[in-house]
Parts: C-alpha cells; sequence; structure tokens
C-alpha cells in the first residue's frame, strides 16, 4: 500500500488549514437573528441539530462580530435556512458593514420579537439556553419554541468558500 503524498507532509495546526480543510466540508446556509436597539443578524454555516427531546440546535459566533453584542444578551433568537434563491441574502448577513435589515431586505417582528426573515425555506425562534465560550466564538446553545417548516424550495449550500446549489 502507498500512502498518500497528503499523509506524508501533514501541515501545522492553523487558522489557515482549519479553513484550507473546511472549505472542502459542504454546509447548509442559515442567517441567525436577534432583537437588539436595532435588529442583528449573521450569516452562519455552523448550524447543527443537537437533541430533539428536548429540541435543541446550536451555532458558533464569533465574539468580534458586531452582531455578538446583542447574541450575548438575547434571551431569543431567530434562525432562517435559506434557499439556493437567496445567495444575495447570504452575502447581505455575511458582509461586514452591510445594511442586512435595509429596504432591500424582506422581514417581520415574529414570536419573542426575534427578527424574521421572509421568503426562507424554513424557520425557528429559539430560547438561549447557553452560551459556552470556544476559543475566540462562543457556541450559542438554543431550545426551539416556533418554528415554520414550510418555505419548501432546495436548499443554499456553502462550498469552496461560495454559496451554491445541490446538483442532481
Amino acid at each position: 500500500m502507498t500512502a498518500s503524498p497528503d499523509l506524508d507532509s501533514p501541515r501545522t495546526a492553523s487558522p489557515e488549514l482549519l479553513r484550507s480543510v473546511f472549505r472542502q466540508h459542504a454546509a447548509g446556509v442559515a442567517v441567525i437573528t436577534a432583537a437588539g436597539e436595532r435588529p442583528v443578524g449573521f450569516t452562519a454555516t455552523s448550524l447543527t441539530s443537537v437533541a430533539a427531546e428536548p429540541p435543541l440546535v446550536s451555532f458558533g459566533v464569533g465574539t468580534s462580530s458586531s452582531s455578538w453584542p446583542v447574541l450575548a444578551e438575547a434571551g431569543h433568537i431567530g434562525v432562517h435556512l435559506l434557499g439556493e434563491d437567496q445567495p444575495e441574502l447570504a452575502a447581505t448577513f455575511a458582509r461586514s458593514g452591510a445594511d442586512r435589515f435595509g429596504p432591500s431586505t424582506d422581514w417581520r417582528r415574529g414570536p419573542e420579537g426575534v427578527p424574521l426573515l421572509g421568503g426562507v425555506v424554513a424557520w425557528l425562534v429559539c430560547r438561549v439556553v447557553a452560551r459556552v465560550p470556544a476559543g475566540d466564538h462562543r457556541i450559542v446553545i438554543a431550545e426551539v419554541v416556533h418554528g415554520d417548516p414550510s418555505g419548501g424550495g432546495r436548499p443554499l449550500v456553502y462550498h469552496q468558500g461560495r454559496f451554491t446549489a445541490l446538483r442532481d
């Protein structure tokens, strides 16, 4: 058996190594929102279903993110699964300094006052139950309290550093 050249010369752990490896990992695209003095939100590819009973989800958020100060205090958050026709919305919520809740964004206040985005594949409103320190991020764990899976459509996916759609 011949060893793979990649296994013969492993790279030392670094932020760039982690980013390079995770560019190979396709992930669904979500937008996380919270209500503050002004609503906040960001694009996340770290959304995970944690448990069914009670229904829990988790996601990571950088403590240097402009959304973090509101998320650090929020009792409830919104989780929005984006559709393949929404790469612009994902880009808006991923871009630093963007007017995320401006006139071009379809949104309303939902249960618990959480900003809800229109036209998404599905959404949840969740009660934050924990914020776990993890390096320069926090892992937020939240319990689902409301939601709607009926938006339909195919999911938006993040792979190789870009938003894309699934292929048949």
